[in-house]
C-alpha cells in the first residue's frame, strides 16, 4: 500500500473511533440525566424499627425455618408504611453496608407459618436500590400476593463478582444476592422458592444472568445489556463505566474484552442463552430513533435494542420461547414502568401469583 493510502486509511479510521467516542460520552451523559431522579420517599414515620432485625413472637421450633446463610447479617429493619421494608445488611460478600427495599404482600409476616413467592426487581447502572420507586411497582403489584425485592446492585456493579485481575474478592454482587440475600428473605422474611426477576438497563442483564442460574422461573428485560460483547455496546460498557463510575477501572468487573473474552462471555447473556431453556422469558426496548430538531437520537437504547434484537434473536436459533415488544421509546423509567405493566401478568402467574 501506498504511503499516501496508508495516510488516508488512518486518518478514517482515527475520525471513525472518535466519532464512537463522542458518542459513546453522549450516551453515558443521557444515561445519567435519564435515570439519576430524586426518589420520593415516604413522608410517614416508619410504623416500628427493630434494629437486630427480630421479632417478639416466633412459631415453635418444629415450624421454623431454616437459619439464615452465614455471610450476612440483619444490621437494621425498619417498617416504611404498611408495605414498604427496609433491611440494612451487612454482606460479606460486598464486604461493606448495603441495603434493600421489600414490598410486602397483604397479610405478610415473617411468623405467620406460610410463605410467598417473590418478584425482584434490578435497577440500571447509575442508579441504586430505590429506583423502582418512582414507578408503578408498588401500585401494581398491591393486590399481588408476592414479595417485591429491590435490592441494590452498586452504580456500575454489573451483578457480577468482579474479576478483579483475576483475583476476584469485593465486590461479589452475583454472590451477594444469591448466596446471602436469597436465602436469607427465605429463611427469615417468609419467601418461597417460586421467583421471578425483572429489570432495566444493567438489571435487565442481571435479570436474564440469574435467570440462566436457574434459581428463577421467569425473567424479562427492559432495554437491558443482554449482549455485552455486540460491537457498539462493548465500548458503552467500558466508557459507561469509567464516566458514571468516576475512578472505578472498568477493567476491575470482567477484565479487557480482548485478553480475558472468557470471563466477558461468562457474563453476557447472549453467551449463556442455552441455559435459559424452561425459564419463561420478555424482551423489551426501544429504537431510540431521532425526533425532530434533535441531532443524535438516544444512543444508548439504540444501543439497547440492538443487543435486545441479537439476544432474542439468539435464544430463537436455540429453540427458546421469548416474548418480545420492540417500539419506538427512549431510555427512561417512562417505557421501563411501561413494560413493566405488560410483562408483569406472566412474571406473577409463572410464580403462582395470579
Amino acid at each position: 500500500m501506498a504511503p499516501g493510502s496508508r495516510l488516508s486509511g488512518f486518518i478514517v479510521g482515527a475520525v471513525v473511533a472518535a466519532g464512537l467516542f463522542v458518542l459513546v460520552v453522549a450516551a453515558t451523559i443521557a444515561l445519567i440525566a435519564n435515570q439519576r431522579h430524586p426518589v420520593a420517599e415516604p413522608t410517614r414515620p416508619p410504623a416500628s424499627e427493630r434494629p437486630d432485625g427480630t421479632s417478639s413472637e416466633r412459631p415453635d421450633e418444629s415450624s421454623r425455618p431454616p437459619e439464615p446463610p452465614k455471610g450476612v447479617e440483619v444490621v437494621r429493619e425498619r417498617r416504611l408504611g404498611e408495605r414498604r421494608m427496609e433491611l440494612t445488611l451487612r454482606s460479606d460478600a460486598l464486604g461493606d453496608l448495603t441495603t434493600v427495599r421489600l414490598l410486602l404482600p397483604e397479610g405478610w409476616s415473617a411468623d405467620s407459618g406460610r410463605t410467598w413467592p417473590s418478584l425482584w426487581l434490578l435497577h440500571g447502572g447509575l442508579d441504586d436500590y430505590r429506583a423502582w420507586s418512582r414507578s408503578d411497582a408498588e401500585k401494581l403489584t398491591e393486590d399481588a400476593p408476592v414479595i417485591v425485592v429491590m435490592p441494590d446492585g452498586g452504580r456500575c456493579g454489573s451483578y457480577s463478582d468482579w474479576y478483579n485481575g483475576g483475583d476476584g474478592g469485593p465486590p461479589r454482587w452475583a454472590t451477594y444476592h444469591l448466596k446471602e440475600l436469597l436465602p436469607l428473605l427465605e429463611s427469615r422474611y417468609a419467601a418461597s422458592g417460586e421467583r421471578a426477576v425483572a429489570g432495566y438497563s444493567m438489571g435487565g442483564q442481571g435479570a436474564m444472568l440469574y435467570a440462566a442460574t436457574g434459581k428463577f422461573k421467569a425473567a424479562a428485560s427492559f432495554s437491558g445489556a443482554v449482549h455485552t460483547l455486540l460491537p457498539g455496546v462493548d465500548i458503552a460498557v467500558m466508557l459507561g463505566t469509567s464516566a458514571g463510575c468516576f475512578g472505578t477501572d472498568w477493567k476491575r468487573i470482567w477484565g479487557d474484552p480482548r485478553g480475558d473474552r472468557r470471563v466477558w462471555e461468562e457474563h453476557n447473556p447472549y453467551h449463556r442463552a442455552a441455559e435459559l431453556r424452561g425459564v419463561r422469558l420478555y424482551v423489551a426496548a426501544g429504537d431510540g430513533s431521532k425526533r425532530e430538531g434533535e441531532l443524535f437520537g438516544d444512543i444508548t437504547e439504540e444501543l439497547a435494542h440492538k443487543a435486545a434484537t441479537a439476544f432474542a434473536d439468539r435464544l430463537k436459533e436455540l429453540g427458546i420461547p421469548v416474548e418480545t415488544h420492540f417500539y419506538a421509546g427512549r431510555h427512561n423509567m417512562t417505557y421501563w414502568n411501561r413494560e413493566l405493566r405488560r410483562a408483569l401478568p406472566m412474571l406473577l402467574e409463572a410464580v403462582g401469583a395470579r
